[in-house]
């Protein structure tokens, strides 16, 4: 449970003042001490007890430990329940303290990160340091109070961002002006939401507007930035971070709750039971007791047979209390401490990269993780590791895979390469060193098209910092092809082109954003030449190419159809030459553009389509997100199992689709895909019941919504999400991750999972049954919030399928043998009590009733309860649907019960009426009868012990050493101590304790004894044996046909049912899907121009050339040959592809043209703009154009025309169009992939 300081009324709004401490503790801020742990040395023991008593048996216990201590009513002394009262209340708190303790660790581990504390509230946080609090960004190291950090624990991204403070406070980074900083912030009260702040800062005399952008939020990171200095907003539970935690659930299993319904049901049963035996006692002494009053008189204060019956009751309740047993929650809690510790001990969830081993973090839900039916998912760092590798291209027509034989070595060729980059294609490189126009061009795009920063830590060591991890791989494959960004000012970029450095003048950086799709730079070369670069989706590209380009462009979207079936993430490229007169023009109308005060986004996007059009292809990348270990393995083989996985991320569309795709949540076998995105609730409801209607004919497999969802519609977003075979929800925030939670768990009633590793998945893990936190780069977050813990989701598969299994599996077979154990010892009491003038006469002596929960059969059942098995862990593995009866809830429910609860009660019919006929008339050898109390007492004994250990033999499916151990040592142990109890020794020391002298020796000596026990045991056993076979044969279940191995075929049923092995997915026809820039906000392109984030020893660029020789180049140029490069034709074959214009492609480089200056202006108020509503357009596709190969300079252009679609044979017959952003504030949900007409 998490523990915070709440504060006296309702906050409307925050004010914090710099360096005036008393005016800031008047309001009685949260401090930033965060406590979950709920013990400490003094409270430990009350409220420890306490909360232990708040369980109804061990107050049951408690009253029944009362009663005992009244002679008048109790026949049984009271150590029998005192001793195993003690010994569950002793167990389970060292349990909980241990847990406390760990809690009070991790504590002091998050509380002790250091933080430079300058002044009250000003924070100085050095390189790579988490953010201990929300604070307002007042300077920083860099130019003009920028600050790049990392989110990975907000929103799981782990590609850099930046934050920029006020232009009024950038300055302030002398300690001594800080320390003068007397500034007050009224900003909007703590809140959850991640992406949005509403603050004013008022400082002399003047006002400033604070956003989202000038704040440095709890768990984010500092990257690249060497000091920043802060306001602290927002501390310990008021954090933006912590308000998304959600608060923290006791978590009981499903079985936990059957077992209070089952022990409320038994007390009522033993109540009953008391009843029936007082109604006996009260018609006994009143018909027969009555006669016996003049010598064996009721004792005081018992007066009349009513009061009698009465005394009789409680005694009876004392008697009968094993049917509940104590020792039940003790036995479950070890068999579960034991689990826990093979899931922390299995070597095959090690992961030896990370040296993190898998950690059960609670011991209370372990049979839990046999019976889950879904599984809510985040993406990166969970299923993704969020790492980017440049895999496939295609240049000119000309396809380049990455078959992965034997890696390139670059460094013989480029001494600037990236030793950790891999590609297998040598013909790429071939291609590139014989000097070929085009791919030097292709790469030339690559180095040029983007908003990379670079840093050389030394000489010929350069570091890239890249917004998106695709930008980063694409610049990254660039540079290892001989095409190396060196750096760039705001008005260069200055790159290495075979071994020559070459500087060119940066006109324009057309950003991206989610309606574009797409990013595009003006560059002129140092001969003047101005030229367009555009790389982005192909649904967005390809139909902005000139009509030359048809043919090339069905043969790359050919090449694109391929990558997006390998799960690929696709991006299309493209030029364009520029005259001097259009860029003049089409400047000047931008210029216009960026200073609009109104409507400035829409009239820079018109800017921006204008100049993006008629351009020339060419080619297209294909980038791999490269997925977890055993990602599409794990999830092909809980699909079979019945789980249902829904993914959640905060992504956008298009890349959980990629994800989907790549881990084969989703397949091509999916028959239709949709999109559901109305902007009205009206709208998404009707959506959703007109999909709802599909999908009774199976027609469709997914749906995204992007509308916050009222109250009502809850019903009909369920049924229609459940009824999907893959559900993916989008734009998410962590609030919502726990709300879809929750609905499921509301509606559903099934088992739910959720695992995630970034704080951004905490409230989902702590929504869910059953948390599963992955110790990855987000951070500890999400593990310290989990209830189980490791660092890859393959090992998911494990836990569940055999670990989880298992533990389901041992439960039920325990639960089931102890209620029949109990049942039928206590019964016999019930059966007795009519033979004894209903006197609460206990059938065995008291020690047996102590020990009999304790010792004698308490091992066995503990044994078969941590090491039981139906079938190997590799079984488990190899047949998912072993794993069904526990979502089903088949081996322990309430059918179940009353079956253990019949058979217990039949034999305590044969344990007491058999010994009873049988020694009634038996006689010794010596001819004195057998029929004494205790003879019959130690023969009923002794059948008992024998019998429900024979029954725990047949029930135990895996023996061990220790099985053996303890159901023989039990046995052996029950005869060692029942002599020892009744021997003369004892008697003599205390004779009041040990009435049974001697009963044991002359009673078990007898073979009549031994007889009777024999023929209770088969009557016992006989008939369930009987049954089993039977069941076997006639009705066996799955675990049974599946305990040895029946041939090769038997191992591999499931593998042809959706098995990642089958080798790559087919195309998808139109299908493919763009990866390019999945950052969530724009990009870095508006900053880079504006000179904000330039140092000033940055504009001064040293010359590159006179470090590295150029005799590598040199020695290229001499072993180059003559080599015509040939694309393939429309055809397939390796021919010439048709080009508008002959001749060659004149590269940009040579000499060097900077263009400096600052576009900086200083800032009074700041204020931010929403993104507009997503929304979306079916726009029809025209027909289809050819695409030259390249142009050969830019007095050569393409004629002017207007942008062309694809054909309806490549994209079906029509083409979706994405307009508006991603709303960040509502959900998505996916039940499969993109476009239906894609699909058709």
């Amino acid at each position: 449970m998490t523990h915070f300081v709440s504060h006296v009324s309702a906050e409307e709004e925050r004010r914090v003042r710099a360096n005036d401490r008393e005016y800031n503790e008047k309001f009685q801020y949260a401090s930033n001490c965060i406590m979950t742990s709920k013990y400490n040395i003094i409270t430990f023991l009350p409220v420890n007890l306490f909360e232990q008593f708040q369980e109804v048996a061990n107050t049951y216990f408690l009253f029944l430990l009362i009663l005992q201590l009244i002679p008048q009513i109790s026949s049984l002394s009271w150590f029998t329940t005192i001793v195993p009262l003690a010994l569950v209340l002793s167990i389970t708190a060292v349990k909980d303290a241990t847990d406390d303790y760990f809690r009070h660790k991790s504590d002091n581990q998050v509380n002790n990160r250091q933080s430079q504390v300058l002044i009250r509230v000003d924070a100085n946080l050095s390189y790579h340091i988490y953010f201990q609090a929300d604070l307002l960004l007042l300077s920083s190291s860099e130019p003009h109070g920028l600050c790049y950090i990392e989110t990975a624990e907000l929103d799981g991204e782990t590609n850099m961002k930046v934050r920029q403070s006020v232009s009024v406070t950038s300055e302030l980074g002398d300690p001594n002006n800080l320390a003068s900083f007397d500034g007050e912030v009224v900003c909007e009260p703590p809140n959850n939401k991640l992406d949005r702040f509403c603050g004013t800062l008022y400082w002399r005399d003047k006002k400033y507007t604070l956003t989202n952008q000038n704040m440095l939020l709890r768990g984010c990171v500092l990257r690249n930035t060497e000091a920043c200095y802060g306001l602290v907003i927002f501390a310990g539970p008021d954090t933006k971070l912590m308000q998304n935690s959600g608060r923290t659930k006791f978590k009981r299993t499903s079985i936990d709750r059957l077992m209070n319904t089952l022990v409320l049901w038994i007390f009522g049963f033993l109540v009953c039971m008391g009843v029936i035996l007082a109604v006996g006692n009260a018609v006994w002494e009143r018909e027969v007791g009555s006669l016996f009053q003049s010598y064996l008189p009721w004792d005081p204060p018992v007066d009349n047979f009513l009061f009698s019956a009465f005394l009789s009751f409680w005694s009876y309740v004392i008697i009968l209390n094993t049917v509940v047993p104590i020792s039940l929650y003790v036995s479950v809690e070890v068999i579960r401490l034991g689990h826990s510790y093979f899931i922390n001990w299995d070597q095959q969830m090690f992961c030896s990269q990370c040296n993190t081993a898998a950690e059960a973090r609670t011991t209370t839900l372990n049979e839990e993780l046999g019976q889950v039916e879904y599984i809510f998912s985040d993406k990166t760092g969970t299923l993704t590791q969020n790492i980017m590798s440049f895999n496939k291209c295609s240049i000119n027509g000309q396809t380049y895979e990455s078959l992965k034989h034997l890696v390139l070595d670059f460094t013989p060729f480029n001494p600037l390469a990236d030793p950790d980059f891999c590609f297998y294609d040598d013909t790429l490189l071939e291609s590139v060193k014989v000097g070929d126009l085009h791919t030097h061009e292709f790469f030339r795009l690559l180095s040029l098209c983007h908003t990379v920063m670079s840093e050389e830590k030394s000489e010929g060591e350069l570091v890239y910092k890249a917004q998106s991890p695709d930008e980063g791989a694409l610049v990254t494959a660039a540079r290892n092809f001989g095409f190396v960004f060196r750096s760039r000012t705001p008005g260069t970029i200055t790159t290495i082109e075979m071994g020559r450095p070459v500087t060119y003048t940066l006109l324009a950086i057309l950003d991206f954003n989610n309606i574009r799709k797409r990013m595009s730079v003006i560059v002129r070369n140092p001969e003047g030449k101005i030229r367009l670069y555009c790389k982005g989706a192909d649904t967005v590209l390809l139909e902005r190419l000139h009509p030359c380009n048809h043919e090339l462009m069905n043969i790359t979207s050919d090449h694109l159809n391929e990558y997006a079936a390998d799960g690929l993430r696709t991006l299309a490229l493209a030029y364009r030459d520029l005259s001097e007169d259009e860029w003049e023009a089409w400047s000047a109308s931008h210029r216009c553009a960026d200073k609009a005060t109104d409507c400035r986004e829409d009239r820079l996007a018109a800017a921006y389509e204008q100049i993006e059009q008629d351009m020339m292809l060419l080619g297209a990348t294909a980038i791999e997100d490269k997925l977890q270990e055993g990602v599409p393995e794990t999830i092909a083989v809980l699909s079979l199992a019945n789980i249902k996985i829904w993914v959640l991320t905060g992504d956008k569309q298009e890349t959980a689709v990629n994800i989907g795709y790549s881990c084969k949540m989703l397949t091509d076998d999916m028959t239709e895909v949709f999109i559901i995105s109305g902007h009205t609730v009206q709208s998404v409801r009707q959506e959703l019941r007109s999909e709802h209607v599909s999908v009774l004919d199976d027609v469709w497999i997914g749906v995204f919504f992007t509308l916050w969802y009222p109250h009502y519609m809850e019903t009909e977003f369920v049924s229609t999400a459940c009824a999907c075979k893959a559900v993916i929800c989008c734009r998410v925030t962590p609030l919502q991750k726990a709300q879809v939670v929750e609905l499921i768990k509301k509606h559903k009633k099934a088992v739910t999972l959720a695992i995630g590793d970034g704080a951004n998945d905490v409230s989902m893990i702590k929504s869910a049954h059953i948390g599963v936190g992955i110790s990855g780069q987000e951070g500890i977050q999400a593990v310290l919030a989990s209830d189980y813990s490791f660092s890859q989701f393959r090992f998911l598969q494990r836990l569940l399928l055999v670990h989880g299994r298992w533990s389901y599996l041992r439960m039920c077979r325990f639960l089931c043998y102890f209620f029949y154990k109990n049942f039928a010892f206590t019964m016999v009491h019930f059966w007795f009590g009519f033979f004894c003038g209903f006197s609460a006469q206990t059938v065995y002596d008291q020690y047996f009733i102590t020990l009999y929960n304790i010792v004698y059969t308490s091992l066995p059942v503990l044994a078969m309860g941590i090491f039981d098995q139906d079938v190997p862990d590799q079984r488990s593995l190899e047949y998912p649907k072993l794993y069904e009866p526990g979502q089903l809830n088949l081996l322990f429910n309430k059918k179940e019960f009353f079956i253990c609860i019949a058979q217990g009660i039949y034999t305590s019919v044969v344990l007491f009426f058999v010994p009873y006929a049988v020694l009634s008339d038996a006689t010794q050898s010596n001819g004195v009868p057998l029929a004494d109390y205790q003879t019959f007492a130690v023969t009923t004994a002794t059948a008992l012990v024998i019998v429900v250990s024979v029954q725990i033999t047949l029930d135990t499916g895996f023996w061990t050493v220790i099985n053996h151990v303890f159901v023989w040592g039990s046995l052996g142990s029950y005869f060692t101590i029942m002599f020892a109890l009744h021997s003369q020794t004892l008697f003599r020391i205390f004779p009041n304790q040990f009435h049974f002298v001697g009963s044991a020796q002359s009673t078990l000596l007898q073979p009549v004894v031994w007889l009777t026990i024999a023929l209770a045991t088969a009557i016992c056993i006989v008939p369930v044996l009987a049954f089993r076979f039977l069941k076997l044969d006639l009705k066996p279940q799955l675990s049974d046909t599946k305990r040895k191995p029946v041939g090769r075929s038997v191992g591999g049923a499931w593998r042809g049912m959706g098995s990642v092995s089958e080798g790559r997915l087919g195309a998808r026809g139109g299908s493919r899907r763009s990866g390019y820039a999945f950052a969530h906000q724009e990009g870095f392109g508006e900053l880079i121009t504006s000179g904000k984030n330039m140092r000033l020893s940055s504009l001064a660029l040293a010359t590159f050339a006179s470090r590295h020789s150029s005799s590598w180049i040199d020695t290229l140029r001499r072993k180059k040959h003559t080599h015509a490069h040939t694309p393939p034709s429309a055809s397939g074959e390796c021919s010439p592809a048709p080009s508008c214009v002959s001749g060659s492609v004149p590269p940009l480089s040579n000499s060097s043209s900077v263009l400096g200056g600052s576009q900086d202006t200083p800032i009074e108020e700041e204020t931010g703009a929403a993104a507009p509503a997503q929304s979306m357009q079916i726009v029809p596709a025209s027909s289809t154009q050819t695409t030259p190969a390249l142009a050969p300079d830019s007095e050569s252009a393409a004629p002017q025309g207007p942008a062309q679609a694809l054909n309806a044979g490549v994209l079906s017959s029509s083409a979706v169009r994405c307009h508006g952003g991603d709303s960040p504030g509502g959900w998505t949900l996916t039940l499969g992939t993109v476009q239906v007409s894609c699909l058709l």
